[in-house]
């Protein structure tokens, strides 16, 4: 489990691709790695990664053909830089948003344009991931806990701080870029209680009216 608020920005170091899947080696940059065991889950780029080997510079994890299929792992070159955020402890302040480091899809940077001191940046929308995303909800790319700030049919929109900018790889995103997205897990699980056969018929409490109230539909 993570927060989506990143902690150190790191670099693919070596990659190893075949039929299998994949094994990856990432510099971990200013990642304190003195607390890091084997098995331990560091997300890169929004994806959990498991670690099987590790030193205080960097980290290798091996990589399953589902997750190159579903993120952009596959594309990713030696030198690419690359958000990290360690697992979550039960002590940790949570600033972000539930995250668990399973990408839902792969979007595309559409335009970016500065908007005071801050930037923004207009995402395609896929309709597989349409319904899962809304205004003023809270969205990950690349392993950044994000909030959506318009949508349109196919597209959104985020509002980049400065402060955001400079602890991310986003400062390096332009129109084309693609991103690893993770929508909200909760509005995966309502969905499931909301289309589960077993609760068909049944008094579950959520109604549309709640669902709206709560924030999660207009």
């Amino acid at each position: 489990m993570f927060t989506g608020i990143i902690e150190a920005i790191g670099s693919i170091k070596a990659t190893n691709i075949n039929s299998q899947g994949a094994r990856i080696d990432i510099a971990v940059g200013k990642l304190d790695m003195g607390d890091v065991k084997l098995g331990d889950s560091i997300a890169t780029n929004g994806i959990c990664l498991t670690v099987v080997d590790f030193d205080c510079h960097s980290f290798s994890a091996d990589v399953s053909t589902e997750t190159l299929k579903r993120t952009g792992f596959a594309s990713y070159q030696v030198g690419q830089r690359v958000n990290l955020e360690k697992a979550m402890l039960p002590t940790t302040r949570f600033g972000g948003h539930i995250v668990s480091g399973h990408v839902d899809a792969v979007s595309e940077i559409i335009s970016v344009a500065p908007s005071g001191n801050s930037v923004e940046y207009w995402l395609s929308m896929s309709e597989e991931i349409a319904p899962y995303i809304a205004e003023k909800g809270s969205i990950t790319i690349d392993g950044v806990s994000l909030t959506v700030n318009s949508i349109t049919d196919s597209s959104f929109r985020l509002t980049i701080v400065p402060h955001t900018a400079e602890e991310t790889i986003i400062m390096q995103y332009q129109a084309g870029t693609k991103v690893n997205i993770e929508v909200d897990v909760m509005a995966r699980y309502i969905e499931r209680l909301l289309t589960t056969k077993h609760n068909a018929g049944a008094p579950s409490g959520v109604t549309h009216e709640l669902l709206a109230s709560s924030g999660f539909i207009k």
